[in-house]
């Protein structure tokens, strides 16, 4: 206990004399004006930024201090965001008999915040809140670059299996045919036997927050289905006006 008490007051004073620095700092430069060794120094800066306390400046070794108070915003977003969504995701799981997902933009993947089963599958999906996913290969994604605002060049195309979109001119039809539709479909692109509709999320101000969609297995979600689906997605989410 009192050898965890000292690396915390280690660590908060390296946090604290980053802070006070003012401007980007090397890690030598900390060693030497704490008094604390580089092995040593080396675990505090690992767990500083494993808790996003800290980060290092792009191609550098150079770290700055975190803006924590933006991050507790954020985290209070995501809740009210959550909160708010709720309904509209248990009328998207009982109308479609499938599981509805709640997605966002983080850092150019789809991060999953939450999800809700109401369907009477006897197989259900995986828990995947917290999982992040590649915006190309992803329904949530695809709906998100189609109605916002996002560089298409930042887009790693790692492939997940045969279906998966590998080229940007590829993805640039795919997203023209999603504003075309209102709705966007993952036909195996992520996961073998799985496949997923979404549709864009907006709030009262309509502005893009995110996604909201489903998922299935792909014995079970024909083409014509995920066509139906997404309609209806659509039609429920049309209904709701979102106070983010």
């Amino acid at each position: 206990m009192a050898s965890s008490i000292k690396s915390l007051s280690k660590g908060l004073k390296v946090y604290r004399f980053i802070i006070d620095f003012g401007k980007p700092i090397l890690a030598v430069t900390l060693c030497e004006k704490l008094q604390i060794d580089k092995s040593t120094m080396s675990r505090l800066l690992k767990t500083l930024k494993d808790e996003d306390f800290i980060s290092y400046l792009e191609n550098s070794n150079e770290i700055i201090a975190n803006d924590i108070s933006n991050k507790t915003n954020q985290t209070t977003k995501i809740e009210l965001l959550i909160k708010s969504t709720k309904v509209l995701l248990e009328e998207i799981s009982k109308k479609t008999n499938e599981c509805a997902y709640l997605g966002i933009f983080d850092d150019y993947k789809v991060s999953y915040i939450n999800q809700i089963d109401l369907s009477n599958q006897k197989l259900k999906t995986r828990n995947n809140i917290g999982v992040q996913v590649n915006l190309h290969t992803s329904a949530l994604g695809k709906s998100m670059l189609a109605f916002g605002n996002y560089d298409l060049e930042k887009i790693k195309f790692n492939q997940f299996t045969n279906n998966t979109i590998t080229d940007i001119n590829k993805l640039k039809i795919e997203i023209e045919q999603v504003k075309s539709r209102g709705y966007s479909v993952d036909n195996k692109e992520y996961q073998d036997g799985m496949c997923c509709v979404a549709v864009p999320l907006f709030n009262k101000e309509n502005i893009l927050i995110g996604s909201v969609g489903i998922s299935g297995n792909s014995a079970r979600l024909k083409a014509n289905k995920l066509d139906e689906i997404g309609e209806t997605i659509s039609d429920i989410v049309s209904k709701y006006s979102i106070v983010y």
